[in-house]
C-alpha cells in the first residue's frame, strides 16, 4: 500500500506535471515449479533441504540436468532468477561424490566473489554435516586482497571451490600453472557469472584467456564442463561460443515469478539530479528501500550529500556507494542495505551486478544506462521475490535518453542488444599467444597453431623477437619469460601510472591512448572528489605525473584527425546513398586543450601542445555524401561543413541503440572532400585499435540507424543543436561547426531524394 500511495503522490504532483510523460505497470507473473520429486540421487535434495527450498523453478530444473550431463549451458534470465542455485547444486553433487574435484568461480570483479563466499560456505558447512566426507569440503577466494602467504597456503591446501576474477587467472594461475598441476588436473566444473560484461575489448582479451586456460587443462587430462550466467542479451550462445569456442546450449526462458513493476519516465525538467533528490525524499520519508543509479562518481557523492542535507534527520539512512572506496566500505554499506538499516543507496554501477543488498522497492535511474540489457538488469535489483516495485527513469540532455522520451514506445519493446567481442584483434591476439608460448610451448601440431590467424600472429612475433623458434622449426618459446604483466585484460594498450609529483605515490593509471586527451600536461584529473593538474606526460616512458590543486574549470583535448581507406570489406546502397564497411587508418593529433568553466561551461581559453600524431588501423564504416545532396545544401544557404559534423556526432550517438556499447568505444570524422572517395563522407570507426566489430554490426543495421538518427534530430526542441542531438561531449574541434538544420536536410534528401 505504502508503494501504491507514493506512486500515485508522484502522478499528481502538480511539479511534475509537465516531467513525467509515461507510466505504464508491466503485470505479474507467477511461478512455474517443476515437480518436487523431479531431481533423482541423494545430494541435491539435501541442499535443497538446507536451503528451505521444495521445488526447484521448471528452467532451474532443466538446466541443473543438462549440466548434471556434460553439456556447456549459459543460462540468460533475468535478475532474481536463481541463477546461482542452478550452478552450484550440479557443482555440490559431484564435490560430495568426487572429493577430489575442483571447481573455478569466475567473477568479473572481486566484490561478487566474496559476496558469493558466504554463499558458498553456507552450502559446504551444511553439506560437511549432512553427508560427513572423507574430506570437509571447502571454498576460499583468490583474488589481490589476500597476503602472499594466504595465497601460498590456498596453492598448498587447494580449495574444492575456488573464487576468484580474470586478472587473477590470467596473471598468477595461468602464468604460474605448474603450481596449480593438482588443481588444474581434476578441474571439473568452470562457472564463468555475468558473462555478458566479456564483451569488447576485456571480451576479446577473455576469449583468448579462456582458450588458454582450456589448452591448459587439456594438458593436465582435464575436461571441465563451463556454466555461464548471463543477463538478457540478443546473443548468449554467440558470445559464449566465441569466448571459448565450445559448443554451448541456452536456457532463456525464465520461470520465476515476478512482482508487478510500474515504470515511470520523466524528462527531468527541473535537471535530473534535484528530480532524484525529491524522489528519494520521498522514498525515504516513506521508509521505502531505494537504490539509484547515476553515471559518474561525482554525480553520485553529490546527490547523496545533497539527499542527507535536505532530510537531515535520515541522514544516517543515506550513503553513496562506488569504486573508489575501500573493500571493507563497499561490504559494510552492502551489509547494511541488505539488513534494512540504510534506506536509499546511491551507485554508479558498481552495484548493477549480483551482489547481494536484499530486497528493495524503488530504482531510480539518472539517466539512461546506455543499453537496454543494463536497463533492465538494474531494474531487477527491486522488487525481488514476487515483491512489487518501481523504476523510474529521468531523462540526461543526452541522445539516447531524449530517444525514449519522445519514443516511449521503444523503450519498453526494444530488444537487447548484441554483446560484441573479436578475438581475432591483432594486438590482442599477439599478447595472447606471446603469454600461450610462456606458459607452455607452442607446437606446429596443436590444433591453436593451426588457425591462420595465430599463424599469421606467430610469424609477426618471431620477426619481431617475441617468439623464437625451434631448430627443426616445429616448436615456439616466448622470448620474455613474464609477457603476462605486460597485457591488460580491460585495455589493448598498457596502463600509465599516474603519480603525486612530490611524493611519487601512485594515484592512479589510464590507458595509453585515452592518456593522450584526458592526461597531458595542463589537464585537470579528478581522483575521490579531488582535482589535480598534470604537471608531466611523459608518453615514450609512460609515465604521468599530478599535483593537487582545487580549480574551478574542467579541460577538454582538441584534436586534428584524418583517416585512409586500407580495403573495402562490404559496400551497399541504403536509400540514395552508398555505405561502406572497410578497414581504416586513423591519424589524431592533440593540438591543445580547452578550459571551460564549472556550471556554465564558459570557455576560459585554449592552450595549446605539441604531442606527436597517433596512428592505428581499426574497422570502420562510412556514408558517402552524394554530389547533388552537396549542391542542394549549399544552394539552400545551409552550413555543409556542418551538417556533416552534426551528422556524424548524431549517428554516434544512437549507435548505442544497436550495439552494446557507449559512444565513448567509438571514433568519427566528417570529411568535406575525401581523396579515396572523390565526395564528402561520414566516417564512424571503431575507437580501439585493430577494431572490435562495433561499426560492423552497426553497418549490418544502417536503414534503422538512419532513421533513428533522424528520429533525433528531428525530435529535439532546440534550434541550433545541443547535447541531446548533435552535440558531442568529446568533439576535438569544440562542436564547431555544428548545424543542426543541415543536418537534417542531408538525411532528408539521402533518405527521400
Amino acid at each position: 500500500m505504502i508503494l501504491e500511495e507514493y506512486i500515485q503522490s508522484l502522478l499528481n504532483y502538480k511539479g511534475f506535471e509537465n516531467d513525467i510523460v509515461c507510466h505504464r505497470s508491466l503485470s505479474p507473473v507467477n511461478a512455474a515449479f517443476a515437480d518436487a520429486d523431479a531431481l533423482d540421487g541423494k545430494v541435491l535434495p539435501a541442499v535443497l533441504r538446507c536451503l528451505g527450498i521444495e521445488r526447484l523453478y521448471k528452467h532451474q530444473h532443466k538446466a541443473i540436468q543438462q549440466i548434471r550431463q556434460g553439456r556447456h549451458t549459459v543460462i540468460a534470465t533475468p535478475t532474481a532468477s536463481g541463477k546461482s542455485l542452478i550452478y552450484n547444486l550440479p557443482v555440490l553433487e559431484e564435490l560430495v561424490e568426487n572429493p577430489q574435484a575442483h571447481a573455478l568461480y569466475l567473477f568479473p570483479l572481486k566484490a561478487l566473489a566474496r559476496d558469493q563466499l558466504d554463499t558458498v560456505n553456507g552450502l559446504l558447512k551444511a553439506l560437511n554435516l549432512e553427508f560427513n566426507p572423507e574430506k570437509t569440503l571447502s571454498a576460499a577466494v583468490y583474488d589481490g586482497d589476500i597476503s602472499s602467504y594466504q595465497k601460498t597456503k590456498i596453492r598448498n591446501n587447494l580449495p574444492h571451490i575456488l573464487l576468484t576474477n580474470p586478472e587473477m587467472l590470467h596473471l598468477s594461475m595461468l602464468a604460474h600453472h605448474d603450481l596449480w598441476k593438482a588443481f588444474f588436473s581434476d578441474l571439473q566444473f568452470v562457472v564463468v557469472d555475468e558473462v555478458h560484461t566479456y564483451r569488447g575489448v576485456m571480451g576479446s582479451n577473455m576469449a583468448w584467456v579462456f582458450r588458454r586456460l582450456l589448452r591448459i587443462c587439456n594438458m593436465y587430462g582435464a575436461d571441465p564442463v563451463f556454466v555461464f550466467c548471463s543477463a538478457t542479451i540478443a546473443n548468449p550462445v554467440e558470445l559464449t561460443r566465441l569466448l571459448t569456442g565450445l559448443d554451448v546450449e541456452l536456457i532463456d526462458k525464465s520461470t520465476a515469478p515476478s512482482g508487478q513493476k510500474d515504470v515511470i519516465l520523466m524528462k527531468g525538467v527541473d535537471g535530473a539530479a534535484k528530480t532524484a533528490i525529491a524522489l528519494i525524499h520521498a522514498a525515504v520519508h516513506r521508509e521505502l528501500r531505494t537504490i539509484v543509479y547515476t553515471q559518474s562518481r561525482k554525480i553520485t557523492e553529490l546527490i547523496a550529500v545533497w539527499s542527507s542535507d535536505r532530510a537531515p534527520s535520515l541522514s544516517d539512512k543515506i550513503s553513496a556507494y562506488r569504486a573508489g572506496f575501500l573493500p571493507e566500505e563497499r561490504r559494510e554499506i552492502e551489509r547494511q542495505l541488505a539488513s534494512g538499516d540504510l534506506l536509499a543507496v546511491v551507485s554508479t554501477s558498481a552495484l548493477e551486478l549480483g551482489i547481494d543488498i536484499g530486497n528493495l522497492d524503488i530504482c531510480i535511474l539518472v539517466g539512461y544506462p546506455g543499453t537496454i540489457m543494463s536497463t533492465w538488469q538494474r531494474a531487477g535489483r527491486v522488487g525481488r521475490e514476487g515483491n512489487n516495485s518501481v523504476l523510474i527513469l529521468i531523462a540526461h540532455e543526452d541522445a539516447l535518453d531524449q530517444y525514449f522520451i519522445n519514443h516511449p514506445d521503444q523503450f519498453f519493446n526494444m530488444p537487447p542488444e548484441h554483446a560484441i567481442i573479436n578475438p581475432d584483434n591483432e594486438i590482442i591476439l599477439k599478447n595472447h599467444v606471446e603469454c600461450t608460448a610462456a606458459e607452455f610451448v607452442i607446437s606446429c601440431t596443436e590444433p591453436m597453431a593451426r588457425d591462420k590467424a595465430v599463424a599469421a600472429a606467430i610469424v609477426d612475433l618471431e620477426s619481431e623477437g617475441r617468439l623464437l623458434k625451434s631448430e627443426n622449426g616445429k616448436l615456439w618459446y616466448a622470448a620474455r619469460k613474464s609477457p603476462h604483466r605486460h597485457v591488460n585484460l580491460r585495455g589493448t594498450s598498457r596502463s600509465i601510472p599516474i603519480f603525486l609529483q612530490d611524493t611519487q605515490q601512485v594515484l592512479g593509471e589510464m590507458d595509453r591512448h585515452r592518456a593522450f586527451f584526458e592526461a597531458h600536461e595542463g589537464a585537470v584529473y579528478l581522483h575521490r572528489g579531488e582535482s589535480y593538474i598534470i604537471t608531466a606526460f611523459d608518453h615514450e616512458q609512460g609515465v604521468i605525473e599530478a599535483r593537487p590543486k582545487s580549480v574551478n574549470y574542467f579541460t577538454r583535448a582538441r584534436s586534428n584527425k584524418s583517416t585512409h581507406i586500407l580495403e573495402v570489406l562490404e559496400s551497399k546502397t541504403v536509400f540514395n546513398t552508398r555505405v561502406s564497411l572497410g578497414r581504416l587508418k586513423i591519424l589524431e593529433q592533440v593540438t591543445g586543450y580547452q578550459k571551460k568553466q564549472v556550471g556554465t561551461q564558459k570557455s576560459l581559453g585554449i592552450v595549446p601542445l605539441d604531442l606527436p600524431v597517433i596512428e592505428f588501423e581499426t574497422l570502420g564504416l562510412w556514408i558517402d555524401i552524394p554530389d547533388r545532396v552537396r549542391e542542394e545544401i549549399e544552394t539552400e544557404r545551409f552550413h555543409f561543413m556542418g551538417g556533416i559534423h552534426a551528422l556524424e556526432h548524431a549517428v554516434i550517438g544512437i549507435l548505442p541503440l544497436l550495439v552494446m556499447t557507449d559512444r565513448n568505444d567509438l571514433g568519427g570524422i566528417s570529411i568535406p572532400h575525401h581523396p579515396q572517395t572523390g565526395k564528402a563522407a561520414v566516417f564512424v570507426y571503431d575507437g580501439v585499435p585493430g577494431g572490435l566489430g562495433l561499426t560492423r554490426t552497426a553497418y549490418r543495421s544502417s536503414t534503422s540507424f538512419f532513421e533513428r538518427t533522424r528520429d533525433v534530430i528531428r525530435n529535439c526542441s532546440c534550434d541550433n543543436g545541443c547535447p541531446a542531438c548533435v552535440h558531442s561531449p568529446k568533439c576535438g574541434s569544440g562542436n564547431r561547426p555544428i548545424d543542426k538544420a543541415s543536418s537534417l536536410r542531408i538525411l532528408d534528401l539521402i533518405m527521400h531524394g
